[in-house]
């Protein structure tokens, strides 16, 4: 069997034009989600897609991080921000592929992080984490003055307390 010598420059074109394309148009949406840079380029990987939502009592985030463990992945909470971080390998790098030839090579790698600010205080010291199918889950229970509050409704005319004893301005004391 013959290898084409055409692969390596066509893939060295993609790369080259890839780079090209996300300098000029700066990143923002138009850039891919997981970047190729980390193979090769600057180190950090885009941030991996977040699915946020809250409910009454707690807010929760889920991370995708296809290719990661539980031991790559960081979970720091600070006030209402909730912080992930952690670290992909890089395939080219590993025993398995010393000698290979490669002919596409997007698998992401370095690394990354990424946060959220609540709109809302949470209780850091009940937040919990899990891992599940290359999902990070995290839950993070609302701080308590941040829950909403059923309030009675009282019938009849509330009473509203004297400011600073004007009530009794215009009375004499014996």
């Amino acid at each position: 069997m013959m290898r084409s010598t055409l692969f390596p420059e066509v893939l060295s074109l993609q790369n080259t034009l890839d780079r090209a394309v996300n300098e000029m148009l700066g990143g923002g949406p138009f850039r891919t989600l997981w970047s190729r840079e980390g193979n090769g380029g600057t180190g950090v990987a885009q941030a991996m897609p977040f699915d946020v939502y809250a409910t009454d009592t707690q807010a929760v985030v889920m991370a995708a991080v296809p290719g990661m463990r539980p031991d790559d992945l960081e979970v720091t909470v600070h006030q209402n921000t909730i912080s992930l971080s952690g670290s992909i390998g890089n395939t080219a790098e590993t025993d398995e592929t010393k000698d290979a030839t490669w002919y596409v090579h997007e698998l992401p790698s370095g690394t990354f992080r990424r946060s959220i600010t609540l709109p809302f205080q949470i209780d850091a010291d009940h937040v919990q984490a899990s891992f599940e199918n290359g999902v990070v889950r995290v839950i993070a229970p609302k701080a308590e003055q941040a829950r909403p509050r059923r309030i009675s409704i009282a019938s009849g005319q509330i009473q509203q307390p004297d400011a600073l004893g004007a009530g009794n301005a215009g009375e004499q004391q014996s």
